[in-house]
């Protein structure tokens, strides 16, 4: 049999990445981004925030992140081109500089949290393996040197091909949805024992300086977080098997089923674990969830076998947001965003390596940057920073969707009712505001403010290199157009 375009391109032909994402493998990709570390320790966080009513933040972030879902779905089946949001806010507005902003906003959100997230598996590893075997390290060091050893290892897996990775999320799903089935049936096992109260389920406990409204407004730009994860999945557009079908379906179904599991967990430690204790579990590092595994099976040593619980979640997270970063970039370079050599694909495995590598290497910097910088409030601070990044982002895209209204849609693209957008637009631009944090988490702002100024820097960069190419005929676009 003869090899098809998908299998050998033709000589002479532009090499493309490879369509081996079906909707299994979609629907794991997207349940595995959302479902990660973050679930053990921030129900807490939200409970600290509004009491014993903690499933209403989980629910209005839902509710939010479903908004901003139409709007990709939508912009995703009109333009099914890698790159996502900075692609969609690249056609509506075609600004270079708006453009590169966006894209390097995304880009960076996903390179830290791999970057620490990789930084969490491997202390926590060093750790797990310290109880069993003598003389295993536990410095600081000997964290960071595992944690590259993590990165290089994921990229390897990127750079053998998409469809490894996404078999390798799958797996590592699968392993962690097992775990948190398991963790919510003991919860439930000990309520039905009668170590849980019902009545907590409808307490709001709020700090004395703030009201129900702005208590509720915090504990939803907290568990926003929890819900970030599916704009990602877009980005690998380019390898998915009839995406304008597929996504639409697939991506509410994935936030459908992570929204239920975010639900019951918090419905779990809520009515297992007293309110005033929601915010000091026995280990900080694992957060609550674990307390309802030391309630409801006592006999089961969790703080041994956690930090190897660990390795499902978070791997898979930071598998996740160096797949969707590496795919960033090469999506930008292709428009002529980037430099072009980000866009190159290579023809042995169909992927973008040149994008992964300079993704990796970025990662491998921070996780450095993590490791020095431990005990500052600064690394503490990355995750609010992340989703803070990311609900400005969501604000420009779902206005983007509006704008890109003007031009003609394929027969078979999805439509998201007009209204969906506008509201996604208002909440996310809401929930960035200073009223939806505390003052001591500020400092997101100081975070974002300093990346966003390097990534003027590099765009300063970038223009001028393309003005030389360009002088030099090296390159035949103008910089700032397109």
């Amino acid at each position: 049999m003869s090899a098809t375009r998908e299998e050998t391109p033709a000589s002479g032909e532009e090499t493309e990445l490879k369509r081996v994402i079906g909707p299994k493998l979609l629907l794991f990709l997207i349940i595995g981004d959302i479902i990660g570390a973050g679930i053990f320790a921030i129900t807490g966080k939200v409970a600290g925030q509004v009491g014993g009513a903690a499933w209403l933040p989980f629910l209005l972030a839902f509710a939010i992140a479903t908004l901003t879902a139409f709007s990709y779905m939508e912009l995703v089946t009109k333009y099914p081109h890698a790159a996502g949001a900075a692609l969609y806010i690249h056609k509506a507005f075609g600004i270079h500089f708006v453009t590169f902003i966006v894209a390097f906003t995304v880009a960076c959100s996903g390179i830290t949290s791999a970057a620490t997230s990789a930084t969490l598996v491997g202390r926590n590893l060093l750790i797990g393996f310290g109880q069993f075997i003598d003389g295993v390290p536990n410095t600081p060091e000997a964290g960071m040197f595992a944690a590259i050893a993590i990165i290089v290892i994921l990229a390897l897996i990127n750079l053998r091909g998409v469809g490894e990775s996404v078999k390798f999320n799958l797996v590592l799903t699968i392993v962690s949805l097992g775990i948190m089935a398991v963790i919510i049936a003991i919860g439930f096992g000990a309520i039905a024992s009668g170590h849980g109260d019902i009545s907590r389920l409808v307490v709001f406990e709020t700090p004395e300086d703030r009201g129900v409204f702005a208590a509720v407004t915090m504990g939803t730009a907290i568990a926003f977080f929890a819900m970030v994860g599916f704009e990602d999945s877009v980005n690998l557009v380019e390898e998915t098997k009839n995406p304008n079908k597929t996504f639409p379906k697939i991506m509410l179904l994935g936030l459908g089923i992570c929204a239920v599991i975010y639900m019951l967990v918090a419905v779990t430690v809520i009515m297992v674990i007293p309110t005033g204790d929601l915010l000091n579990p026995q280990n900080p590092d694992a957060g609550i969830l674990l307390d309802v595994v030391r309630i409801g099976a006592p006999n089961i040593p969790v703080d041994a076998i956690f930090p190897f619980l660990t390795v499902f979640a978070v791997v898979n997270t930071a598998l996740m947001n160096m797949l969707m970063a590496s795919r960033l970039l090469y999506g930008m370079a292709r428009q002529g965003v980037l430099p072009q050599f980000l866009g190159k694909v290579s023809k042995t495995r169909r992927t973008p390596a040149l994008s992964i590598i300079f993704t990796t290497v970025l990662a491998v910097a921070l996780v450095v940057y993590v490791n020095m910088n431990s005990e500052s409030g600064i690394v503490g601070s990355l995750g609010g920073t992340t989703a803070l990044l990311l609900l400005c982002v969501f604000t420009v895209v779902n206005i983007a969707l509006l704008v890109l209204r003007r031009d003609k849609a394929p027969e078979d693209s999805f439509r998201a009712p007009t209204i969906f957008p506008i509201l996604g637009a208002l909440t996310c631009a809401f929930l960035t505001g200073p009223w939806a944090r505390s003052r001591e988490d500020w400092v997101q702002y100081e975070i974002a403010g300093l990346l966003l100024a390097l990534g003027v820097v590099l765009w300063a960069v970038n223009w001028l290199a393309n003005r030389i190419n360009y002088k030099k005929g090296v390159i035949s676009t103008r910089p700032g157009e397109f």
